[in-house]
């Protein structure tokens, strides 16, 4: 008897030190330096990264080790825009009156978990009907696979703003006004009550719109919509919560204002121009740029029917600028954070913008960087994220091959860890 209480009382011992995780690097890119890593072991201990080791070394026999001395490492990816609770399709417009939030819940749990499995292992969900914040909740409590998610729960903008879903419907195709309880808002007043509201539900961050946009039944993408009063009402308030504030804004002068009003990041930016570039390095302003969301509706608009018209011609207008326009801020010194809207188009593919900030004149390193050190820093969450170093937590990722060379390569990735669990290993 004695013999088997040691034996238990040992293989007690065991588990309870034990567990480290040696992760053994061919390549690491750690999403903070220019240089590349060859040969280095990350230990990870729970969900934290405890040290990074030269050379290949595994521990004791208790540990764990896994190999991935054939692939390129980097940190868990960061998308700072996304719609986790719907998918684009030519049916959108119908589901906002058929879908309960319950079916959205179910959808929402896929997105998710597919965005999760593309490497993103943090993603900021920009505005949806409040399920978003039930499933950063589920996920945190380990009710289903996902990423870290930071969410605004509904986005706010004035009456016959982005964010109005009564916009192209008749006064009475509702059964209520829209009002700061729907994310809809007139005057400093309204805004802090919005924001108010969105903070009381559990928001993390709050989203605004300046601008029109795309997917609505509005007649203007581009024009401004919020005045410099009631962005910095917003922002302001914002501030007292300690949250941070995304602008949804296509056109110049919207995007003047809230750069001036003190927002965060700047979302998508399709019109902007050298007053803008300037003012968002004077104020160390973001831009989010989503040119694969601009591509998408833009190649939806060429598909009869697959839009209202008024849609159409929108996501033509903006989806043909938005990649140049991108191009150009990074040029002129605009701070980037990757971010891809998606949800505009099918959730997964996310990657696929690394492959257009190339394209427009980005570094491969430089892109990886916007969606790792730089997008952390503006969901103020560099002490957590965004590169692999001591005390961080463990998000890793990995793919086959180097994405300094073929940035495509990020499009599939075969490795992925979040907070110290594998969700993927391929």
């Amino acid at each position: 008897m004695n013999k088997i209480f040691t034996l238990l009382l040992v293989m007690f011992s065991l588990s309870a030190f034990a567990q480290k995780t040696y992760i053994q690097c061919g390549k690491l890119i750690d999403g903070a330096s220019s240089q590349v890593q060859s040969s280095v072991t990350i230990v990870v201990e729970g969900n934290t990264i405890t040290d990074i080791q030269k050379g290949y070394t595994s521990g004791g026999p208790a540990d764990r080790v896994i190999d991935l001395k054939n692939k390129t490492v980097l940190p868990g990816l960061i998308d700072c825009h996304v719609h986790l609770e719907s998918e684009g399709n030519k049916n959108t417009l119908v589901e906002g009156f058929t879908l309960t939030d319950a079916d959205i819940a179910y959808q929402a749990a896929i997105f998710a978990k597919r965005t999760l499995l593309a490497g993103f292992t943090t993603v900021r969900d920009l505005g949806g009907s409040g399920v978003n914040i039930s499933l950063r909740k589920a996920i945190n409590h380990g009710l289903t696979d996902g990423p870290r998610i930071l969410t605004a729960g509904r986005g706010i903008s004035g009456s016959g703003g982005h964010m109005d879903n009564s916009d192209g419907f008749r006064d009475d195709a509702f059964n209520h006004k829209m009002g700061p309880d729907d994310g809809v808002a007139d005057g400093p007043a309204e805004m802090i009550k919005a924001v108010r509201l969105q903070f009381k539900r559990g928001s993390d961050v709050i989203k605004i719109a300046s601008t029109g946009g795309v997917l609505d039944l509005s007649e203007n993408s581009s024009g401004a919509e919020m005045s410099l009063e009631e962005i910095k009402a917003v922002v302001e308030t914002a501030k007292d919560y300690g949250l941070k504030v995304a602008c949804h804004a296509h056109g110049a002068e919207g995007i003047k204002r809230a750069i001036i009003g003190g927002v965060a990041s700047i979302e998508h930016g399709s019109f902007m121009n050298e007053e803008d570039f300037a003012l968002a390095k004077q104020y160390g302003t973001f831009l989010v740029p989503t040119i694969i969301a601009g591509k998408s509706v833009a190649d939806s608009a060429k598909v009869p029917g697959f839009f209202p018209p008024v849609i159409a011609r929108k996501a033509t207008e903006v989806g043909t600028k938005i990649q140049a326009t991108f191009g150009n801020a990074y040029k002129a010194g605009v701070r980037i954070a990757f971010g891809t809207d998606a949800g505009v188009f099918a959730h997964g593919k996310n990657a696929l913008e690394f492959q257009y900030m190339v394209e427009a004149g980005m570094p491969a390193l430089e892109a990886i960087k916007a969606a790792t050190v730089n997008a952390a820093e503006l969901l103020g969450l560099s002490d957590k994220v965004g590169s692999i170093n001591k005390g961080k937590f463990a998000d890793i990722v990995a793919v086959d091959g180097n994405p300094l060379t073929d940035i495509k390569i990020l499009q599939q990735i075969a490795f992925v860890m979040k907070d110290g669990k594998i969700y993927k290993n391929q």
